[in-house]
């Protein structure tokens, strides 16, 4: 069993000054793998003022010394690699294939920030004005655990290219995960209190970072809800702030695809994390006229799909993170049931053969209406909705007749219809015949679903301020 009784702070892994402790569970399996010591107001103030005394130093090293440092966590992350995908497979059940991916594309976070330093990046000439980009100062990372080594890389990196200094605040249920992390950081060596790490839950740590005046910016990936509330505590030190929140992506399948492969694209961009990924295209909209094809189609696509062991190649269906988790993915369960929606797969209870951990039956419902609450509310597991439309004009109106805006998809054969399908939905991101990953291209919500974009060098520019120097 492994304990985690430190955080990292100004360089070094120091004694919890908080005294709660919480067990860390393995979601496939239930076994107690390790505990973790909370931190408190005490632990997170020490880490805001040893970002805020590297700030000055920090932010004033060259292009090329934030490069080397990059290279440097790049290649600890290397070193750890196999030992941070295990812990990812048992402590959030990720199947192997996709703790691999999201744990490599951590290390190529920080190479892929080496990209952006570029010095016309951070200064040009405008006439007779020098306009510069500097560093905000001591930027509060917030990450969620759906994947947690990847979103904090993705906004570390950022950070430390733009000039910032850090405070970390890893999920709750991500905290083995991120000692690693932490361990990368500390053999990376470098200057104390450039990046610091402290666990515990939001209502104590993350609000010690919103609210400080030693924080200038705030980036948090998670709930719409808590976004509300960090957005609204963080205007009273006005802090810049990154929000990218909840989503309830549609697929939009054409009347002219091919259904087969349509359903194959929209189960798989569905059950992209088993449905716990905020880019998920959860409701499925398909012509009226061809429902029975598509009904066909998902079914035969669910039973292909494997559930099982995460450490098995094969294996697409993991466990819920918590067991908590898997009551709230239930009731959803329940109340599409009592909201009249017809159970076309899956349904409530556990696959059989997986009672001991947090599975859930991947489920379909039909004869969906786009006002149910299965239809408009995160649910954040394998269940999906699908929803006929009559033509293209209703398809586009469903699509964005919700609060979130963050993903969306689309698949139809005539490639220039698709596209203006995709040029009138409202979400930051869509995606026409192909499910791609490119951590270079902004990505961030429309409407409920946040503000701010990560990423390349829309990444870099979050944690920059504008200065205008005129000179004659």
């Amino acid at each position: 069993m492994k304990t985690v009784s430190q955080h990292f702070i100004n360089g070094r892994f120091v004694d919890s000054h908080g005294r709660e402790t919480v067990d860390v569970h393995n979601p496939a399996t239930g076994e107690l793998i390790g505990r973790t010591t909370r931190g408190d107001e005490i632990d997170t103030e020490r880490a805001i003022a040893a970002a805020k005394a590297a700030f000055p130093a920090w932010s004033a090293t060259t292009l090329q010394e934030r490069r080397e440092y990059l290279q440097r966590i790049a290649d600890a992350l290397t070193e750890r690699m196999d030992e941070l995908v295990s812990m990812t497979i048992a402590e959030y059940g990720a199947p192997v294939s996709f703790a691999r991916y999201i744990d490599s594309q951590a290390r190529d976070f920080f190479l892929l920030a080496q990209d952006v330093l570029r010095p016309e990046n951070f200064e040009e000439k405008h006439g007779n004005a020098t306009i510069t980009k500097v560093p905000v100062g001591v930027a509060g990372l917030l990450t969620p655990w759906n994947g947690n080594p990847w979103f904090i890389a993705g906004k570390t990196a950022s950070a430390l290219a733009a000039g910032c200094t850090v405070v970390i605040k890893p999920s709750e249920l991500s905290t083995l995960e991120a000692q690693i992390l932490m361990e990368c950081f500390e053999k990376a060596d470098l200057p104390p209190g450039v990046i610091n790490v402290v666990n515990g839950p939001g209502s104590v740590v993350g609000n010690t970072i919103t609210r400080s005046p030693d924080v200038q910016k705030i980036s948090f990936t998670g709930s719409t809800k808590v976004g509300k509330q960090i957005n609204h505590d963080a205007t009273e030190t006005m802090k810049r702030v990154t929000l990218e929140l909840g989503g309830k992506s549609p697929t939009i399948v054409l009347d002219d695809a091919d259904m087969n492969k349509a359903i194959r694209f929209a189960l798989t961009a569905g059950l992209l994390n088993t449905g716990q990924a905020c880019i998920a295209g959860t409701r499925i909209l398909v012509p009226e006229s061809r429902l029975e094809e598509a009904k066909s189609a998902i079914k035969t696509g669910i039973q292909a799909l494997t559930i099982g062991d995460p450490h098995a190649p094969d294996t697409v269906i993991q466990p819920m993170v918590s067991r908590g988790h898997y009551d709230r993915v239930q009731s959803y369960i329940r109340k599409g049931i009592e909201e009249g929606a017809e159970i076309l797969v899956g349904g409530e209870g556990k696959p059989e053969g997986y009672e001991a951990g947090n599975y859930v039956k991947p489920t379909v419902f039909v004869g969906v209406t786009n006002d149910m609450a299965i239809a408009q509310e995160e649910i954040f597991g394998p269940v999906l909705s699908v929803i006929t439309y009559r033509d293209d004009e209703e398809a586009v109106a469903i699509a964005n007749d919700v609060e979130y805006g963050l993903h969306a998809y689309v698949y139809g054969e005539n490639k220039e219809r698709a596209r203006a399908v995709a040029d009138r939905i409202l979400a930051g991101r869509v995606m026409i015949n192909e499910i791609v990953d490119d951590p270079t291209s902004p990505f961030g919500g429309f409407k409920m679903s946040g503000f701010g974009r990560e990423f390349g060098i829309h990444g870099l520019n979050a944690y920059l301020e504008t200065r205008t120097v005129f000179a004659n």
